[in-house]
């Protein structure tokens, strides 16, 4: 492979925008965590990633079983398990019967999870327009259709490291 197709050249010093690239995204990581741990009022009592991420797609695709969950979310199973428990005691989640199999549960959003996840979503809309107040419309647009791409591509890179162990 020649240095023009490689951003790490043979010596191992990085490519100064690739470099620019991992710095910032690091920050950015920082700095979102922060954001959240720091909040305060209604932000304050916010709700951490996973359990956002997990309601958020029980809100999107209805109830559905563990492993159906774990696959929508790239995690394994186990993983999701960890983290629905607590919203199940949480009254955020239910476990209700499966109408084709008598024997299996399906996670369903609670009417207090829905409520919940839609205060902490519009808690966060109205963080990220104070975060992007003076940012053109196109700006904002051009971020976030950059920062999905971003995501899908970690997406499907985590896709193609775990097929391939």
């Amino acid at each position: 492979m020649t240095p023009e197709q490689d951003p790490i050249d043979p010596t191992g010093s990085a490519d100064p925008l690739y470099d620019r690239l991992q710095h910032e995204v690091a920050l950015f990581a920082r700095r979102a965590e922060q954001t959240r741990l720091g909040a305060v009022g209604e932000l304050r009592n916010s709700m951490d990633r996973a359990a956002y991420l997990l309601l958020g797609r029980l809100e999107a695709g209805g109830p559905m079983g563990v492993k159906a969950l774990a696959q929508a979310m790239t995690i394994d199973s186990s993983t999701v398990t960890r983290q629905v428990t607590p919203l199940v005691e949480q009254g955020l989640v239910d476990r209700v019967p499966n109408p084709d199999d008598g024997r299996a549960v399906l996670l369903e959003l609670s009417t207090e999870g829905r409520d919940r996840l839609h205060q902490v979503r519009n808690a966060r809309q109205r963080l990220m327009a104070e975060i992007c107040e003076g940012w053109s419309l196109d700006d904002r647009e051009r971020f976030t259709a950059l920062l999905t791409r971003f995501n899908a591509s970690m997406e499907r890179r985590q896709n193609r490291t775990t097929s391939e162990s």
